[in-house]
């Protein structure tokens, strides 16, 4: 033991200059002057709100996307110190002393720099030379981890590293997926790639059966438990943290709701669960479209006659009305007994029992009939009913069904029973039709009973959201009742895997109102890069900030995948022929890379034509990415395998240097509208427009 302290401690290292060199230029490119400009730029007018809501554990709803994303601009203004006190409210804004400019925007700018060695280290794994890894410029990190493991496969499966890489691969794709649904298009690219793998190991009899079973559950385990686990985990950091009711809150039903902290939860805490005959109630529509809005009912009546000369039977209004009000207020009722209010022990009305709806101020009962509704005639009119004595009898019983009911005996539950109320007489069940009446309505929403319908919607469905047990049996006290505040006594809480079932549905279907926006542009124009984005303009000065890529790289990328493809049909052909260009080796190592690449092109760009949203340049930039790496993929092979002779070699040489020459010249030329200064005058800003589609901003002088 003492004669090994004798002998110094050596720790020897291999380190790639190569790597380490090109981290450092990609942070100094991105993180330099990143506090400027102090000032709102484009995105971040709309990201910027999520950001504030986090810091002040606010709940909102992005249908842009999972919650990942957001967080990490969140853990940025975290670090930073930010308090949320800021109003974003139009780009340009300049930002108040309390904002961490630098620190909210590090881990995007880390996260474009760390693309830079990331592509190097891609191109060296697909078994590029070293100087072709040093032309690749962007990738993401999940395609580097499943290739390290990968290589891994050969000699050491089930290794520490082998497991290492084959895990990252799987968190990976659970943050490119909870940043983005776009990262979802390369998950699915990696999944088939994986896929394939496999089934060549299923041909090679060097593995048996139970091996073979192995590896299967090891992908399995690694590349689908694990992203959904991660991404359940950014919808549980996400709820926990967003717990305080804000103005989000009415998209999401009343049991999301009152799991909030302020809001509905201040109304709805502590009210009776169980809906008795006698309670109280206001009935809200789970559809929530095109508004929120509760069952209502008015002193006015239908017109006599519609504007089409059709008639109507004259009944008392029954609408859906978007507001808190007292008219908004029922009485369940027991169609045996005349009393109005709950009696001790109470008695649960459960799925499939007969009741009658009492509107609480004016004391009619919900009601349809064979009369045509107002704007839907296809539907029956819903009313309350008014005895005209004119052989128009009442109908007015209605059963309660259950649609989330675990068995056929389950209590109608305030808040978290969602409902259908089918008419005993006629079978029409009572439905939102979203459309708004007319001025003799107050514009609030048609309520229809719809006919014959078996299916399923959530215009037809209704759950309990305020509810107490009635107590006054006289019609002056019970308005008085009516008009008061609930205060009762339990608590709703919803699992957390309710909450992110329903949230997740939200965020896949809500849709904001399309609008064209002034930089939209359409996936044919991102190609030729037709388009460009203005992030930003100094306010007094010409300074200011575009997405425009470099037209060279950007040609050089679709000039690569035509060559690319060219060549691949080229070689296809000759193979028929049992002509052989290029060993096998060589063949198989491009047909992989160009599958990696062209593969992750198009599942990342052709989604986009069946994309009824607004779309940017910025949209692009994954697919770019796969092709801009298979730029230095095809001259390695260009310049390797096609020209053979010296003196080609030499010429080729001259031209990938002329070419990145002229790449790192455009970069100079555009740097001042890349990083926002120094300001350029009129003259200069015109002589950058160099495609008409451009919107390089002019000031007046």
């Amino acid at each position: 033991m003492l004669g090994i302290l004798k002998q110094p401690v050596v720790v020897t290292a291999e380190i790639n200059l190569s790597l380490v060199a090109l981290t450092v230029v990609g942070l100094m490119s991105r993180l330099w002057g990143l506090s400027y400009p102090r000032a709102v730029v484009f995105d971040e007018v709309y990201y910027g709100q999520f950001v504030s809501l986090y810091m002040k554990r606010i709940f909102f709803v992005d249908d842009s996307g999972p919650p990942f994303g957001h967080m990490l601009l969140a853990l940025g203004g975290y670090i930073g110190g930010f308090d949320g006190n800021f109003l974003w409210n139009r780009i340009g804004a300049e930002y108040t002393t309390n904002v961490p400019v630098w620190s909210l925007r590090l881990l995007p700018a880390l996260a474009g720099a760390l693309c830079v060695p990331l592509a190097y280290q891609i191109l060296v794994e697909l078994h590029f030379s070293h100087c072709a890894a040093l032309g690749a410029a962007l990738l993401i990190l999940l395609v580097l981890s499943y290739l390290k493991f990968y290589n891994l496969q050969r000699h050491s499966s089930f290794s520490g590293s082998w497991w290492f890489w084959l895990l990252l691969t799987g968190v990976a794709c659970s943050c490119a997926v909870g940043v983005k649904y776009m990262g979802l298009f390369t998950y699915v690219l990696l999944l088939a790639v994986a896929g394939l793998h496999f089934w060549h190991m299923i041909g090679d009899q060097s593995f048996s059966n139970v091996s073979l079973l192995c590896h299967f559950l090891a992908r399995g385990l690694a590349l689908i438990v694990t992203p959904l686990a991660m991404y359940l985990s950014f919808f549980y950091v996400h709820l926990t943290l967003l717990y305080r009711s804000g103005p989000h809150d009415q998209i999401m039903t009343s049991a999301f709701q009152a799991s909030l902290e302020g809001g509905l939860a201040r109304i709805t805490q502590g009210q009776p669960l169980e809906v008795a005959y006698g309670s109280q109630i206001t009935l809200r529509n789970v559809l929530g479209k095109p508004m929120q809005c509760w069952l209502h009912s008015h002193t006015n009546t239908y017109p006599i006659r519609y504007e089409n000369g059709r008639g109507s039977s004259h009944q008392q209004q029954v609408t859906c009305y978007p507001f808190k009000d007292v008219n908004n207020w029922w009485i369940v009722k027991d169609p045996g007994m005349q009393q109005l209010v709950v009696s001790n022990p109470p008695r649960p009305v459960r799925h499939g029992h007969i009741v009658q709806l009492v509107h609480g101020i004016t004391t009619r009962y919900l009601n349809t009939h064979d009369v045509a509704a107002p704007l839907s005639p296809h539907s029956q009119e819903v009313s309350c009913y008014i005895d005209y004595n004119i052989s128009m009898p009442a109908q007015n019983l209605w059963r309660v069904e259950i649609v989330n009911r675990e068995s056929d005996t389950d209590v109608w539950k305030t808040i978290l029973s969602e409902v259908r109320f089918v008419h005993v007489n006629t079978s029409a069940v009572l439905k939102l039709s979203g459309a708004s009446l007319p001025e003799w309505g107050y514009q609030q929403l048609e309520v229809v009973g719809e006919k014959l319908s078996k299916g399923y919607h959530e215009s037809m469905v209704w759950n309990v959201e305020e509810h107490r047990y009635g107590k006054s049996q006289e019609q002056k006290e019970r308005q008085v009742e009516l008009h008061s505040p609930t205060q009762m006594d339990i608590s709703k809480n919803l699992s957390f895997m309710a909450k992110f079932t329903e949230l997740q549905w939200k965020i896949l279907t809500l849709k904001n109102e399309a609008t064209e926006h002034k930089y939209s542009s359409s996936a044919l124009d991102w190609i030729t890069m037709d388009t460009n984005i203005a992030y930003w303009l100094h306010p007094t000065s010409g300074a200011q900030i575009h997405l425009l890529g470099n037209v060279v790289t950007w040609a050089s990328a679709n000039v690569a995948a035509l060559i690319y493809t060219c060549l691949s049909l080229w070689y296809l052909v000759r193979r028929r022929r049992r002509i052989y260009d290029i060993p096998e080796d060589v063949w198989q190592l491009w047909v992989s890379a160009g599958g990696i690449c062209l593969g992750g092109w198009a599942v990342n760009y052709l989604p986009f034509f069946l994309m009824e949203k607004t779309l940017f340049l910025y949209h692009y930039l994954p697919a770019l990415t796969f092709q801009i790496l298979l730029i230095p993929i095809v001259l390695q092979h260009l310049g390797t395998h096609l020209c053979r002779s010296p003196l080609l070699r030499s010429m080729f040489s001259a031209l990938v240097v002329a070419w990145f020459s002229s790449i790192y010249l455009v970069y100079s030329t555009f740097s001042p509208v890349t990083y926002g200064q120094p300001s350029l005058s009129v003259t200069e800003l015109r002589h950058l427009r160099w495609k008409e589609t451009w919107n390089i901003l002019l000031r007046k002088q």
